[in-house]
């Protein structure tokens, strides 16, 4: 730890000497409350500090002590956004070993002491416990231990096992030097089509609220305290229903509808968030049309300009106090790698970058996801279009998070901690055994479980991973059985910056896929497990396979094993699956399991039984 700034007082209490004067402060004093902390640092600051702590955006972890080149997705380097914009909260992106991360965290915090009050970084992760891997909403596991998505905790359906999970990802961001979870995600899985299920926890509005429940408790405790990493939970008031099932990270994605009159089911889980006390809330990109509330039509423009459902509703009606961070990108036009990325500005796209920043601020907002524009705040602030007192809530609320944390007190990490508590044995073998319980047996429990020593077929599973739960063969004629994993279809797209990464469009399966595992099932039985990262037509799979089975996020390890029965899997489906894409088409965005005559209804799956092991 840096010793430049700490000091002792003349009764002999060490502290650490932010602001650099040799007295103790009182927001120097670990021995008062967070509150109090805060009401003495806020009139110290200057408009400049303020405004930096306005700012939470994306930075690259490059070599310890590199202050000076810009790393990952950001142009900026880390000098220029801590030490001259005065920027405090970041969210990091791909990371080294936990070593190196380590180390760079720790550098980057005594960075940030050399500020004119000393005020700590605050680093923030999306999720990254699972398998997906796209830079605007998740990240693969890597060197953390690896657990289903959300939607396989939700198919689990133990709130428990949520919570579990919630205190191993606590422990392993704790050993980071990640204070900050932008996450959970409590969407409801509402419409079929929408890209972003697999992080959320399914369809229904009181699993989804008991699940965000736990996860809060395991992350954060009963309130936040230095062993807490503080959650935003998203993305209010619900992100579920979009029209088409198009994404609004995207511009022929912005319209979010509620034909079937469900708003307030999509409000539950944050209901339930703000109750368990959440320390922030993300809304959404979406632009709500045709919704009402109390009988008067709310303004179609994006959530986070949106006075009606920031101040309005969430503050007003449901008394949320704490932070209001935006979701990533809403004021500034981007170009990132040859790629147009327009601020998801919907329904103020004709306001300038200060009239929106404005706007953000006056519809009730604390933070600037995504943004760097300090600029754009000083301005507002000397032309008076906004008085500072605005800007100093803002800063109160976040300020408040960093003293609970204890952050002002210790920010840094011990390297080999951080080596030693990431990625633990005990840690991966609870994420494998939560793989497996969340495959879903649709079909087929008489095959399975896979009795040992058979002779397998295998595509898309690694042979070499198979061949310790039977006789990998090469040909299907020598085989016993087949086993089969396919991802659920989407339709590739490329125009836009994060547009590749993004399951959108039909769930029906490409024709030549279903010839292929047609005729492969005609010559032998097949055991076909489908990867869900959102619902699938599987109607042409139905009765032609032996044995059907999905996933939400399990290796194939963890599949052999509830295969197997060496690890019984225990998923429901944490939501409906449609029979046609034409029955999609015919459902309301709002409304859970709106399909006609659905393939396999919510809550759906079979057990098969456990394998004693020798």
């Amino acid at each position: 730890m840096s010793t430049r700034r700490t000091a002792v007082t003349p009764e002999g209490i060490r502290f650490r000497d932010l602001d650099g004067d040799g007295v103790m402060a009182p927001y120097e004093d670990a021995r008062l409350s967070a509150e109090e902390r805060a009401a003495d640092l806020l009139p110290r600051l200057s408009l400049e500090e303020k405004a930096g702590l306005l700012f939470h955006t994306i930075l690259g972890v490059g070599e310890p002590g590199e202050h000076d080149v810009p790393a990952g997705f950001s142009p900026h380097t880390t000098r220029e956004l801590v030490g001259e914009r005065l920027v405090n909260h970041l969210n990091l992106h791909t990371l080294p070993s936990p070593r190196e991360t380590a180390r760079w965290v720790n550098a980057v915090q005594e960075l940030a002491e050399q500020t004119p009050h000393g005020i700590p970084v605050t680093f923030s992760s999306d999720p990254r416990h699972s398998f997906t891997e796209n830079s605007g909403i998740s990240f693969a596991a890597g060197s953390l231990s690896q657990w289903p998505e959300s939607l396989g905790l939700a198919a689990i359906g133990d709130p428990e096992r949520v919570r579990e999970f919630a205190d191993v990802v606590r422990r392993e961001y704790l050993a980071l030097g990640l204070r900050a979870a932008l996450h959970p995600q409590v969407d409801l899985a509402t419409e079929p089509r929408w890209g972003r299920q697999a992080q959320t926890f399914g369809q229904d509005a009181a699993t989804a609220s008991a699940f965000v429940t736990a996860f809060l408790q395991g992350m954060q405790g009963e309130r936040l305290g230095p062993d807490s990493v503080a959650c935003t939970t998203k993305h209010f008031p619900g992100g579920g229903p979009q029209r088409d099932g198009e994404d609004p990270h995207f511009p022929y994605g912005r319209e979010q509808v509620y034909p079937g009159g469900r708003f307030d089911e999509h409000l539950e889980p944050f209901r339930a968030a703000i109750a368990a006390g959440t320390s922030a809330m993300m809304p959404y990109y979406g632009l709500p049309v045709g919704l009402e509330l109390d009988g008067q039509p709310v303004e179609e423009v994006a959530f986070s300009f949106n006075r009606r459902i920031i101040t309005g509703l969430l503050r007003d009606e449901l008394g949320y106090d704490g932070v209001v961070l935006t979701d990533w990108g809403l004021v500034t036009d981007a170009e990132v790698f040859g790629k147009p990325f327009p601020a998801r500005a919907w329904g103020v796209e004709h306001l300038s970058p200060l009239e929106r920043t404005a706007l953000i601020l006056d519809a009730g907002a604390d933070q600037f996801g995504g943004e760097t524009r300090t600029d754009l705040v000083l301005e507002l602030v000397a032309n008076g279009r906004v008085e500072e007192k605005r800007i100093d809530e803002a800063v109160r609320r976040l300020l408040l998070v960093k003293f609970s944390l204890g952050l002002f007190d210790d920010p840094y990490v011990d390297e080999d901690a951080a080596e030693r508590v990431v990625g633990a044995a005990e840690f991966r073998a609870a994420g494998h055994r939560a793989q497996a319980e969340a495959v879903t047996v649709l079909a087929g429990t008489g095959l399975l479980p896979i009795a040992p020593g058979r002779r397998l077929y295998v595509e898309g599973v690694d042979p070499a991973v198979a061949a310790g739960y039977g006789e990998v063969v090469d040909d299907p004629a020598d085989a016993d059985l087949a086993l089969v994993r396919l991802q659920a279809p989407f339709e590739p797209r490329d125009e836009y910056f994060l547009e590749a990464m993004f399951h959108q469009g039909s769930l029906d399966f490409p024709v030549e896929v279903v010839d292929r595992v047609t005729a492969l099932a005609a010559r032998l039985p097949v055991v076909l497990d489908v990867t869900l990262d959102r619902a699938a037509v599987l109607t042409p799979f139905d009765g032609t396979v032996a044995a059907l089975t999905v996933s939400f996020g399990s290796s194939d390890a963890a599949l052999l094993d509830a295969l197997t029965g060496r690890i019984p899997p225990r998923g429901r489906l944490p939501f409906e699956l449609p029979r046609s894409m034409d029955a999609v088409r015919a459902s309301r965005p709002d409304v859970p399991s709106d399909t006609a005559d659905p393939l396999y209804p919510y809550g759906y799956g079979l057990e098969i039984p456990e394998t004693p092991q020798p």
